[in-house]
């Protein structure tokens, strides 16, 4: 099953504060809560036997600008949750959910590595899915850790392009 949570009017602060502040929060629910592995499935639907490979603090490009979550990578998929709820407009109302994208590895076309010309110390990693959906990632605490994952994860599926 493809999922994407699509949010208007997201609101976002990037303030380097508040980056760090919620890596804080995210890292004390992580250990509240047993770990990575046990918000993945809470976080995310299962099929049997998947199995957390890795995850990786970092941030989702969004046209709201980035929001702050973690990319979760799986035997079965790539699953990225933001750490705050975010506000969006339902008619007169604003509500808060989860920012929330998951993508089975048969529905992913590529995963591209990549950084800026203007500065390659700012590494991306893109994703696209086979329905065109482009997904950009960045800000990742552990760039190298995530593109070897990413690698492992499509080798093991063998439909991916790097």
């Amino acid at each position: 099953m493809f999922f994407l949570s699509f949010l208007k009017s997201v609101k976002t602060n990037s303030s380097f504060t508040d980056a760090a502040m919620g890596r804080i929060a995210q890292g004390t629910k992580v250990l509240a809560e047993g770990g990575y592995e046990r918000v993945f499935r809470q976080t995310f639907e299962t099929v049997p036997k998947e199995q957390l490979l890795n995850s990786f603090a970092c941030y989702l490009s969004t046209s709201a600008g980035p929001v702050m979550g973690v990319l979760y990578v799986s035997t079965a998929k790539l699953a990225y949750c933001s750490d705050n709820p975010l506000s969006y407009k339902n008619g007169s109302q604003t509500e808060w959910n989860l920012y929330k994208v998951v993508i089975p590895f048969h529905r992913l076309r590529a995963i591209n590595p990549s950084s800026s010309k203007i500065n390659p110390a700012e590494k991306y990693i893109q994703v696209i899915c086979v329905d065109s959906h482009e997904f950009w990632f960045m800000g990742f605490l552990n760039y190298n850790g995530a593109v070897t994952c990413l690698q492992e994860a499509s080798q093991l599926h063998g439909t991916l392009s790097m």
